[in-house]
């Protein structure tokens, strides 16, 4: 595999050699095959795909809330390739993700094709096989901390769900059928029955 770094020689040179938003954008674009993060401490975090029956969970947790979010009509829906700078610097991309309309049409035509600067009022992280369940968690808390009113934490090989909310403890469903959404996303439903079933 090969990974392109653009400009190297200018962020070599630069004083601060933590790259700006629009450096690790363009870094996306030359990397697109990639799925890319950046931590709030600059560093660089290459996911590996995942596998099918991941992917197809993925596929079923975003058409679900893309749905809702089509009939409901107060937000957008996004998919696990939607980057979103937080506060903190980081460029994180969950794997679903719902934002109000009325911060997004805050944004200009050129934000809004970049990366958005902005943290989701909602967002679903969904463990998978490779990954380390303190480091989703660790991920979990980042989200909260800057802004996002609810998170979901899914573990499919356990059956739980763990729900994040400002301010309050993390809280854990044991093989729900279905989790409802609340505060921005009232009235959502995510059944979970493919979710566990996998493919």
């Amino acid at each position: 595999m090969e990974v392109v770094f653009p400009d190297i020689e200018d962020l070599l040179v630069m004083p601060n050699p933590r790259m700006d938003d629009d450096w690790f954008f363009d870094f996306c674009v030359q990397n697109s095959d990639l799925q890319i993060e950046r931590t709030a401490q600059g560093e660089i975090v290459i996911i590996p795909p995942t596998g099918g029956e991941t992917s197809n969970r993925n596929s079923e947790i975003s058409a679900q809330l893309q749905n809702w979010a089509k009939a409901d009509g107060r937000g957008r829906a996004f998919d696990s390739n939607g980057g979103f700078i937080l506060p903190n610097g980081a460029v994180r991309a969950p794997d679903a993700a719902w934002v109000r309309k009325s911060w997004l049409e805050k944004l200009t035509k050129e934000q809004k094709r970049r990366h958005l600067p902005l943290c989701p009022d909602f967002l679903i992280e969904l463990i998978s096989p490779g990954d380390r369940s303190s480091r989703v968690e660790a991920k979990m808390r980042e989200w909260i901390a800057n802004g996002a009113e609810l998170a979901w934490m899914i573990d499919p090989d356990q059956r739980t769900v763990t729900i994040y909310r400002p301010g309050r403890e993390p809280e854990q469903l044991m093989n729900p059928a279905f989790v409802d959404g609340e505060g921005p996303v009232a009235g959502f439903r995510l059944m979970m029955t493919e979710i566990w079933e996998g493919i």
